[in-house]
């Protein structure tokens, strides 16, 4: 590739630096296609123009959202819990199940992959549920087949062996990783790797917070992923465990996440920080303004929700 130069005459567009090395360095196609396709339109435009405009569905564009919002592209959104999948999903029928396994190859394949991680066959609504993640949502075979195992894995460690997730916790599942942006075998392998080493540093949090050493339940996990995105170490959360206990005189999520979050508005993640802070010491320094004449100001406020 070497001495390729791009000009051709015609209308140019302009784009930042910054974000093309971000976008080059994260990999993510569907963002750099939605990035493209803002600086195109150069205006605020709608979710209805973005789905006409790209070859992607309206999911893989929300993901690609959220890769910018996550780059620092765009401006993040207030925190909200992921949905879960729609009530209405589309209705698979037995043809189209036939269809499916007649034409993709990888969708053929992936049923006894599927059926012997699961240790079961698979009835018709569990093919419509594996149909709707292929076919719908747009994610490989392969990356459901990961999918799949890691679903295995996460109940094997949650509740023992022999135990086998349902095909509606894959699918929840797969929605999750679909918001996420995870659409190919390298995304997949990075979210696993980080699921891992989130798995090994959550004994840690669990002896900061008194618990026996067993596994996590689910809403155990997401309050110390949280916690552990937020920048928090354990020393860190078994202070704020021992001012939940001195007030509220027991153990409380509630209360202990409260303050927590009010340690990271303030800047304090250090057991140090939260001590310096308390003593009147020096808050964290205040995020810079926006350079004046930012060129993708109007990208902030892109999508007319």
């Amino acid at each position: 590739m070497e001495g390729y130069i791009l000009r051709d005459g015609k209308e140019q567009l302009t784009l930042s630096t910054a974000a093309a090395d971000k976008l080059l360095q994260s990999g993510q196609g569907d963002a750099a296609l939605l990035y493209l396709a803002l600086c195109r339109f150069g205006r605020g435009v709608t979710p209805e123009e973005l789905e006409r405009a790209l070859p992607i569905s309206r999911l893989r564009i929300d993901a690609a959202e959220r890769v910018l919002q996550q780059l620092g592209i765009l401006p993040r959104p207030a925190e909200d819990a992921p949905p879960a999948p729609a009530e209405e999903r589309p209705v698979y029928t037995s043809q189209d199940i036939a269809g499916l396994l007649t034409d993709n190859e990888g969708f053929r394949l992936l049923i006894p992959q599927t059926e012997q991680q699961l240790g079961k066959k698979l009835r018709t609504a569990d093919l419509q549920i594996l149909a709707g993640l292929y076919d719908q949502i747009g994610m490989p075979a392969d990356v459901i087949y990961l999918l799949v195992c890691h679903c295995v894995e996460r109940a094997r460690r949650q509740w023992g062996e022999g135990r086998r997730p349902t095909l509606r916790q894959i699918e929840k599942e797969g929605y999750h990783w679909a918001q996420l942006g995870i659409f190919d075998q390298t995304a997949a392998a990075a979210y696993l790797k980080k699921w891992a080493q989130r798995e090994e540093k959550s004994a840690a949090y669990m002896r900061a917070l008194h618990l026996p050493q067993r596994q996590m339940v689910d809403a155990e996990r997401r309050y110390i992923t949280q916690w552990m995105d937020m920048g928090f170490p354990p020393e860190t959360v078994a202070l704020a465990y021992e001012r939940t206990v001195f007030y509220k005189k027991d153990m409380n999520w509630r209360y202990l996440n409260g303050i927590l979050r009010r340690w990271h508005e303030a800047g304090w993640h250090t057991v140090h920080q939260v001590e310096q802070g308390e003593q009147g010491g020096r808050m964290s320094p205040a995020k810079p303004a926006a350079p004046a004449g930012d060129k993708d100001a109007w990208m902030r406020r892109y999508i007319k929700r």
